[in-house]
């Protein structure tokens, strides 16, 4: 496993150059973070030291650290939390990641892979992005380049007048639905007609392969399907091949409702809030997670590093998985707040999308 870890800016390099005593007293306030989301004081820091340090000392230390923009009061006489940049050192310099026990590797494996290996790739994105929302109490995200399957069954289904739901099974099992606009006065039949027609064109081919064919049979067609059957077939091609553009890459997130657990007070709800709303934003995620696409391993993005989350001050880990050409197709996550077990989910994503990769190379 890798950790794709940014260049360090000047004051990174810089701050690595603490001592032991600090790094110790830095490290017990970030774990402290990381599993209590509380701060911690002089006193406490002083019983928990590997050395003998009085509380008087130990506040001199955290004064230099305070200083270089590592460690801040929340409160006056407060103890102290990790700032961004002290959350960035701390990941890029001193984070320790271990692998994933066999129990883990075990239960990553059967939540994705599942008992029936016969399942389609929005199957398997789905599962590993609840899998990973379930194991991390996060919001489990994958985005993925959507897929061309070859077409199983193609279908009119008559709704209201005017509009007719045209329902496109793959061979892999995937099932979508388009709406689309039907000629005024259209016969039953047309729509059967006009499935039928579609069927025989389009049948064991992708929707890129078979757009172009089912146009030029169409054009050779057109004695034998009558004017309006014809209308309704160029519709449907109409409504897949926007649909199909128009959204080239689908975004999966499970597990927005762990975010609302474990809040420390009315700021916490305030942050949640913000993060909701960001995951809304389609876009900024996918772009956001897109970035993660250049990266060798596993990414880590820590609040206002990044616009998405400048207000709701959250992290992100994610990595790229690759299909059986290792050609990158997608990228999955964890979203939650700036306290993640970075330690635990770092080789659990990373995990996961090998797995998520092996199972696609596989289909």
């Amino acid at each position: 496993m890798s950790l794709e870890r940014p260049p360090s800016d000047p004051p990174t390099q810089s701050l690595a150059s603490l001592d032991r005593r600090s790094r110790e007293i830095f490290r017990r306030i970030v774990d402290s973070y990381l599993t209590t989301g509380e701060p911690l004081g002089s006193r406490n820091i002083s019983r928990l030291l590997s050395v003998s340090l009085s509380p008087a000392s130990v506040r001199n230390v955290m004064s230099d650290l305070e200083a270089l923009g590592l460690i801040y009061a929340p409160h006056v006489s407060a103890g102290r939390l990790p700032t961004e940049l002290g959350l960035r050192f701390f990941v890029d310099a001193m984070l320790e990641i271990g692998d994933l026990s066999p129990d883990d590797r075990s239960a990553i494996e059967r939540q994705v892979a599942g008992a029936n290996h016969a399942r389609s790739m929005q199957d398997i994105l789905t599962d590993a992005s609840a899998m990973l929302s379930g194991l991390s109490r996060g919001a489990g995200v994958v985005v993925a380049t959507k897929q061309d399957p070859a077409i199983k069954h193609i279908e009119f289904v008559p709704l209201e007048p005017g509009k007719a739901l045209v329902v496109l099974v793959g061979a892999d099992g995937s099932v979508e639905n388009r709406v689309v606009q039907l000629p005024p006065g259209l016969p039953s039949s047309a729509l059967i007609e006009a499935s039928n027609f579609l069927n025989a064109q389009m049948r064991g081919r992708t929707l890129g392969e078979a757009r172009s064919a089912v146009e030029d049979a169409l054009s050779a067609a057109q004695r034998e399907l009558d004017a309006l059957s014809a209308r309704v077939v160029e519709a449907g091609l109409a409504g897949w091949a926007g649909g199909a553009a128009g959204e080239p890459r689908q975004l999966i997130v499970r597990g927005q409702h762990n975010l609302l657990e474990d809040l420390k007070a009315l700021e916490d709800l305030e942050r949640v809030r913000l993060l909701l709303e960001d995951l809304e934003g389609k876009k900024d995620v996918i772009d956001l997670l897109g970035r993660a696409e250049s990266a060798d391993g596993v990414r880590i993005f820590i609040g206002s590093e990044n616009k998405l989350f400048s207000l709701s001050g959250s992290s992100m880990i994610a990595a790229p998985f690759h299909d059986e050409d290792k050609k990158i197709v997608g990228v999955l996550g964890v979203i939650g707040p700036t306290r993640l077990n970075y330690a635990r989910i770092v080789p659990m994503v990373d995990y996961t999308a090998r797995i998520v990769g092996r199972l696609i190379g596989q289909g």
